[in-house]
């Protein structure tokens, strides 16, 4: 946040919280046609980043990036930064048929278009499992045909919703649809794939995923035990030869110092 005054940690981080949801909140009503996709906020000792995700980065840049600077100056002034000390920065989504976001939002201009629910919901889900997702699942509840409510779920593939695992490579996100009828909710969860360089998914292998190696070459005992015998003669020959004990060496003639100085 801006203000440079002294705050308690709790305070901090509620208040930390408390402009990220805003924020999210104001750039998914602005920039939802842009395919908006999440943002990012970096706090550095000089100033503070924003970090915009989106499908469309040229949309969100606009014409010699007019509308950056006007949602620039929309931030700064609703949160009370200094001049230049916040900046936005629009950034590509790599993959848009992993992003649950990008996903729930078209979905949400497809129902919006008249596009029936379930040939919708299919596409969606045709379109994430071929971008290399090991599942993905799409709910949506409401008003979907006549007066009266309820939930319809499509899925494909492998989704993990709890533990840690439900946490690091399930991405969700959920959409409300404004429909003449009446407000219909989305709901799309899709499982990231393992990616060693954590470009596409987590870095972080499944618990569940056990990666058997090739053996060993198996070694003959009798190859192995000659190779021990000709090693251990290799290295007798190279030592020196010992003394033979039963050889008598002629003893050397003790000299009696008291005698030679003539005591």
């Amino acid at each position: 946040m801006a203000s440079t005054r002294r705050m308690s940690t709790k305070r901090k981080f509620v208040a930390d919280g408390v402009f990220y949801s805003e924020l999210n909140e104001l750039l998914t009503r602005e920039l939802a046609e842009d395919g908006y996709a999440g943002v990012e906020v970096r706090t550095t000792p000089h100033r503070t980043e924003i970090i915009i995700r989106a499908t469309r980065t040229q949309n969100v840049l606009g014409e010699n990036g007019r509308r950056i600077r006007e949602l620039t100056s929309v931030v700064q002034k609703r949160f009370g930064f200094a001049e230049g000390a916040v900046e936005l920065y629009a950034e590509r989504v790599q993959n848009r048929g992993l992003c649950a976001q990008a996903q729930a939002e078209s979905l949400k201009f497809k129902l919006l278009g008249g596009l029936a629910v379930r040939r919708a919901c299919y596409g969606v889900v045709r379109f994430v499992m071929e971008a290399s997702a090991k599942g993905c699942e799409v709910i949506v509840t409401g008003k979907l045909r006549g007066q009266r409510a309820k939930g319809m779920k499509f899925g494909d593939g492998y989704m993990i919703k709890t533990g840690h695992a439900g946490q690091v490579y399930t991405d969700s996100a959920v959409r409300h649809v404004l429909m003449r009828q009446g407000v219909i909710g989305i709901k799309v969860s899709i499982f990231l794939p393992h990616d060693p360089q954590g470009k596409m998914g987590p870095k972080i292998p499944l618990d569940d995923v056990v990666t058997i190696h090739e053996p060993k070459p198996e070694v003959n005992p009798a190859a192995l035990l000659a190779a021990q015998e000709a090693a251990k003669a290799a290295a007798m020959a190279a030592a020196p030869p010992a003394m033979d004990p039963m050889t008598q060496v002629d003893p050397v003639p003790m000299v009696d110092p008291n005698a030679s100085a003539g005591f």
